[in-house]
């Protein structure tokens, strides 16, 4: 990969910068709508990124941050670790963004916002004089969703230096989750779940989950960046399903805005959708940027530091956003690719180091790993790995010695159950099929979040 930028690319990114530079400045002379700086916020750090990638590329390999990609027949070293560049970039972003969603507040609250044309609530106090009320509890969630975003930037970074076990950084992203948490407990603090229609007989029209609704909320912290770096090992996968979960969260949010229901003062809804868009829009532009390099064939890798970025982002903007439970909607096939994974990760199945597809120099094409038996499974787990052959949709595909004993069987990720659905392939259709997969199940995830929640529950969390 050439360390210097074209000079088409040079004047492509440079007008982009200008033109976003633009709009941040005009909405200084306007009401300073977050919105509009947002988008052009995303097109900078698009910028940046893309640049910073291209002139870091070298400096990356020489500190020995490099991989060879094993699914090519010229296995050539590339550079690593380059989510870290994307998360680095995201945070300046989202940092230097601070003011503009509270701007109208701070307007208000200083003497040099005197002429502006702008009604706002204010208090009076004691003395006479008139203050404005600043909104410090959303406030304190951005900064908590920043501390968390860096925490698990700062322990993504030592997994890819360090190369730390799975079973060890499994719970790396619980701990960068606890600003965010805390946050939630003294701000929110709500941990009352609806129950549906159908169970409001027995259980009642609430349940006060207490101490367990944050067990949950930890968990989807774990869960969503921990479930981007499983469902990985091709050219590009990582940043595509990344980049469509992101935009499937950005048409939820738009959803939600669309059928909040409009009155003088905005609805309970409406602050927590835009707090989500505004963490969404940065970070499709620098993933989009990283895709640049990383889709098939790939120039750089992206590194477990992406992982657990893009994840985290996910489960900042579930939990904080208040809609947990359609992110989760729109996780399917990570969720799926979990429990499948299951047996290997909890060891009931022997595990290899890495279970990404096996490249086949002869054909160029990609075919399911396997796993090796040096020894003929227990009975128990004979009988549930040819029930997993014999489903009537094959979920495994197993190899057995002249005995009847298996001696080898395909891994359990979804990567190898697509090749054994639907054959070999090149490595990009494989990516392709997957991300189609994720779209669809995401749309259709949306379809039952919007058009279906009320057959279950009795009214919508929109009012």
């Amino acid at each position: 990969m050439n360390s210097t930028l074209t000079r088409v690319e040079s004047w492509t990114l440079l007008c982009l910068t200008a033109a976003c530079f633009g709009v941040i400045a005009k909405t200084f002379h306007g009401d300073g709508e977050p919105l509009i700086a947002s988008v052009a916020f995303s097109g900078i750090a698009f910028a940046f990124t893309f640049s910073l990638i291209r002139w870091l590329g070298e400096t990356f390999m020489k500190a020995n941050l490099k991989g060879r990609d094993m699914s090519k027949l010229k296995k050539v070293e590339i550079p690593e670790t380059m989510g870290a560049l994307c998360a680095v970039v995201y945070l300046l972003a989202i940092i230097i963004f601070i003011p503009f969603p509270f701007y109208k507040d701070i307007v208000a609250a200083t003497s040099g916002g005197g002429n502006r044309e702008y009604e706002i609530e204010r208090q009076q106090i004691e003395n006479g004089r008139i203050l404005h009320r600043f909104p410090h509890n959303k406030l304190a969630s951005y900064l908590s969703a920043i501390l968390s975003l860096q925490s698990v930037v700062l322990l993504g970074i030592g997994d890819d230096l360090f190369d730390i076990r799975w079973r060890h950084k499994l719970f790396i992203p619980a701990f960068a989750a606890i600003p965010m948490l805390v946050v939630y407990f003294v701000d929110y603090g709500v941990t009352n779940v609806v129950v549906p229609v159908q169970l409001e007989r027995y259980l009642g029209n609430m349940v006060d989950l207490g101490w367990l609704y944050y067990a949950y909320m930890a968990a989807i912290a774990i869960f969503c960046p921990n479930s981007i770096n499983i469902l990985a090992g091709i050219n590009g996968i990582e940043v595509s399903q990344s980049i469509v979960i992101g935009f499937l969260l950005l048409a939820n949010d738009v959803l939600s805005l669309y059928a909040a229901p409009s009155s003088p003062n905005p609805h309970p809804a409406t602050d927590p959708h835009l707090f989500s868009i505004y963490l969404l829009l940065p970070f499709i532009g620098v993933s989009a940027a990283l895709w640049w390099y990383n889709w098939y064939p790939a120039k750089v890798f992206v590194g477990d530091t992406y992982c657990y970025f893009a994840g985290m982002v996910f489960a900042i903007v579930g939990i904080l956003g208040h809609f947990s439970k359609t992110l989760l909607l729109l996780l399917i096939p990570q969720i799926a690719n979990f429990i499948y994974s299951s047996p290997q990760l909890f060891r009931l199945v022997p595990c290899p180091r890495h279970r990404l597809p096996r490249f086949n120099a002869r054909t160029g094409f990609l075919e399911p790993s396997v796993t090796q038996w040096q020894e003929p499974p227990s009975p128990s787990v004979a009988l549930f790995l040819g029930l997993l052959e014999n489903f009537p949709i094959p979920l495994l595909k197993v190899e057995r010695n002249t005995k009847g004993d298996i001696v080898e069987s395909t891994n359990f990720t979804i990567l190898n159950l697509w090749l054994v659905w639907f054959g070999p392939m090149r490595e990009d259709r494989l990516a392709i099929g997957l991300l189609l997969m994720q779209t669809c199940t995401g749309l259709l995830g949306l379809f039952v979040r919007h058009k279906l929640a009320l057959l279950v529950f009795r009214q919508d969390n929109r009012g």
